[in-house]
């Protein structure tokens, strides 16, 4: 049973990369000091999993373990949304199940990545995984990254069938969001992603949110509080501190794990190596990587 209400989770979420060491593997401390960093930066939320932790290159158990991992390390202080990758319904229940006795307070679902199929086939398969569970539920939706998605419309229907899909986790400019938010009647919190772009415009849509990779997760932190507190002007400037560096990380997700790690891994000390198959960083890119760290500043350092 989650700790949190779903009405009541707001604010910028961290998702961890996947941070592996020199022999390809999931590096354990490294990803115990990823999640310390977002705490420290003051995020609202934790999740891991989803596109940003290359969910697709890990195998079942190397997801169970981050699922454990990150539901111990962040003992309770903010909630845990955990996404669900699988091609089956079964696959999904199994790892569905995993997260909640883990101590997951949300779940995310991802359509499976294997064929194109009907929106009424997705509907089918999201709420059969979420009749399994009885924690808070949201689905992704980001056509764009994952080639599949469902419209708005297809998303009211999933919820009125299936009330324990309680959230939206979108990845899209801000006039989709706000339309989804629109066609929900603003009943659901949704979160936005895609690094932050429009991250201000997003909040004055109504998205209560966003599930953001910790490159700038500090600076996203300090323009959502800003908003919240009514501080427009603040909450802008705050916002185009981490622009150039969102718009350089966020060409795709390939460009996302090369860049945006890398760009994590310099603010925070930290180094980082890659799971092939991966896009390997140029050194114009690394270049790029280094001014963008020197000018956001070190993570955990006012």
């Amino acid at each position: 049973m989650s700790r949190f209400d779903p009405a009541d989770l707001h604010g910028i979420h961290a998702i961890l990369y996947a941070l592996f060491d020199g022999n390809e593997k999931l590096d354990r401390e490294a990803m115990r000091r990823q999640t310390e960093v977002c705490l420290d930066a003051g995020v609202h939320g934790m999740a891991a999993l989803g596109l940003a932790t290359e969910a697709s290159k890990l195998s079942e158990a190397e997801r169970m373990a981050v699922m454990e991992w990150l539901v111990e390390d962040t003992a309770g202080h903010v909630p845990v949304a955990l996404t669900i990758f699988g091609p089956s319904v079964e696959e999904q229940v199994r790892q569905a199940r995993h997260a909640v006795g883990a101590g997951a307070d949300w779940l995310i679902l991802q359509p499976p990545i294997v064929g194109q199929f009907s929106a009424q086939e997705y509907i089918r398969f999201f709420g059969r995984v979420a009749d399994a569970i009885d924690v808070p539920v949201a689905i992704q939706n980001a056509p764009a990254f994952m080639g599949r998605g469902l419209t708005a419309s297809d998303i009211a229907e999933l919820v009125r069938q299936h009330p324990n899909i309680t959230l939206i986790k979108g990845e899209g400019p801000v006039v989709d969001i706000a339309a989804l938010i629109e066609v929900t009647e603003g009943q659901l919190p949704v979160f936005n992603g895609r690094a932050g772009l429009e991250l201000i415009d997003n909040l004055r849509a109504g998205c209560r949110g966003f599930i953001l990779a910790p490159d700038c997760i500090d600076h996203a932190v300090r323009a959502y509080e800003f908003y919240r507190d009514g501080w427009d002007e603040e909450a802008e400037a705050a916002y185009r501190d981490m622009l150039p560096a969102v718009v350089f990380t966020m060409q795709g997700i390939e460009n996302l794990m090369c860049y945006g790690k890398r760009l994590f891994g310099e603010r925070a000390g930290m180094p980082v190596f890659d799971r092939a198959p991966a896009l390997r960083p140029t050194e114009t890119g690394l270049a790029m990587v280094r001014r963008f760290a020197a000018e956001l500043g070190r993570l955990g350092e006012e």
